[in-house]
């Protein structure tokens, strides 16, 4: 995967902000591994088949009776692999549609706060965004690239684990 800050045009920036411009220009460029088989069973196998299925009525649990088939998984991660080396990603995978649903013991439905929001995706595609989510999270965590006091959306860094190890601390 290439950096597309070795082609940015910068202008009036303050001195702190050159500072850390040059510094990541100066880093080495990281390459992207292709994906594997195992990284895709991994990540279908921590998705819940009791969720909704996607926008194309395909559940997690059919996606993973797809995968079982060796053919199935290769073409899998050979499109997952192609998109990531074309640097695109398809108009097909971004359409999505929302459903609104009630939730149940309200006593009035007239404020947004009484629905609950669902956006349907195709499932192909989520199971490819969190195979490239997780590989993106272990490069920038093996690769220092997190500051040690960023907490939100990393693995093990939910409100809960700093909760506790806070607890731990005193």
């Amino acid at each position: 995967m290439k950096c597309a800050l070795s082609n940015i045009q910068f202008s009036s920036k303050s001195t702190s902000e050159w500072v850390f411009i040059r510094e990541l220009l100066s880093k080495q460029y990281l390459s992207w591994n292709s994906f594997s088989r195992k990284k895709f069973i991994m990540a279908i196998n921590k998705c819940n088949n009791l969720f909704a299925p996607g926008l194309n009525r395909i559940s997690w649990k059919y996606l993973k009776l797809v995968i079982r088939d060796n053919k199935c998984l290769n073409n899998i991660v050979n499109i997952a692999n192609a998109y990531i080396n074309l640097e695109y990603w398809l108009l097909h995978f971004k359409i999505s549609s929302s459903i609104i649903i009630p939730k149940p013991n309200k006593v009035t439905y007239d404020s947004s706060k009484s629905f609950h929001p669902i956006v349907l995706l195709k499932m192909l595609g989520k199971l490819i965004e969190k195979v490239i989510s997780e590989c993106l999270q272990y490069n920038l965590i093996t690769n220092n690239f997190i500051h040690p006091n960023q907490l939100g959306g990393l693995k093990q860094c939910s409100t809960t684990d700093i909760s506790l190890f806070l607890t731990y601390l005193t």
